[in-house]
């Protein structure tokens, strides 16, 4: 597992991402630093008010998890969060909309149905989310509306990606964790002390009780990462298949055009020709007609 450092603590911020996997390793790492409470929330703190308004709130869902599943090891990110987070939530909720807030409400419902905080914190929390406002309990048929809207935006139609596009896709899978056989190694070379819950018997003493400990977190800081990169995988892959779904749906609109336009080219085609075949023999009817008038005028003249 890698050392706790700054330098990569704001790597690992910065390559965070909304979903649920990359979330729970980043915090896995952290809980695991602990002893670096203090400087990993300043930090925390620091690359939020940097980050982009759309990737504000992904940071508060981490402080959740750490917050909420450090505590069986101790107290250290729920007091040294406490002076920062109420600032957060202000600032979070200044920079987002309205959909934002919704987020750090439930967050904020979630913290006082376990008494994450004290009610003196949890009272500025609101404060800070709401002013003034009471937040109001919404109703199920509320909360099924704001379902249904969020499925019908993620299933609205987007423009069709461009040739390019697919490629960068495709190659950037080329080197996905599926694939990834030095992982896939690391895991197979676990030692056996990790997988078998038998050889807990043999633990005689506190050295080789911390020694197992140590490589247990090690093994599961592991399958964290793995985890977290097989889901992002994944996330990508269903991206793809979106993508060339939109590409073959673009590709046969854009053949269909392209066939109507033929067919009505071919069309017009054929009428010019019927046309000049038309003003041809019409030609030739005149022609042969001023023959004969003159073959006639002059049998007349005769």
């Amino acid at each position: 597992m890698s050392a706790f450092s700054e330098a990569a603590l704001e790597k690992k911020l910065s390559e965070l991402s909304n979903s649920q996997q990359s979330v729970q390793t980043l915090s896995l790492w952290l809980i695991h630093h602990r002893k670096h409470s203090r400087p990993i929330v300043t930090v925390w703190e620091r690359e939020l008010r940097k980050a982009k308004p759309n990737r504000k709130l992904t940071f508060l869902y981490l402080a959740n998890d750490v917050i909420q599943n450090s505590k069986r090891k101790g107290p250290e990110f729920t007091k040294d969060f406490a002076p920062v987070i109420v600032e957060a939530f202000k600032h979070v909720s200044s920079e987002t909309d309205e959909s934002c807030k919704k987020h750090l409400g439930r967050v904020l419902s979630i913290w006082e149905e376990r008494s994450v905080y004290e009610n003196d914190v949890l009272e500025q929390l609101k404060q800070a989310l709401y002013g003034d406002k009471k937040p109001r309990k919404r109703t199920y048929e509320q909360i099924k509306v704001d379902e249904n809207e969020n499925c019908s935006s993620l299933g609205s139609p987007s423009e069709p990606p461009q040739t390019l596009d697919l490629v960068r896709a495709l190659q950037d899978l080329e080197n996905a964790a599926s694939g990834d056989a030095a992982v896939h190694q690391r895991i197979a070379s676990l030692p056996v002390e990790v997988q078998e819950v038998s050889l807990l018997d043999k633990i005689t003493d506190k050295e080789s009780g911390e020694r197992l400990s140590k490589m247990v977190e090690d093994a599961c800081m592991l399958l964290a990462d793995y985890n977290g990169r097989l889901a992002a995988e994944i996330d990508d892959r269903k991206q793809l298949t979106r993508m060339l779904a939109d590409f073959l749906r673009c590709q046969k609109e854009a053949l269909a055009e392209k066939e109507h336009k033929l067919e009505v080219l071919d069309m017009g085609v054929s009428s010019n020709d019927v046309i000049i075949i038309s003003i041809f023999f019409l030609l030739k009817i005149n022609i042969k007609l001023q023959s004969l008038y003159r073959l006639m005028f002059l049998k007349i003249q005769d």
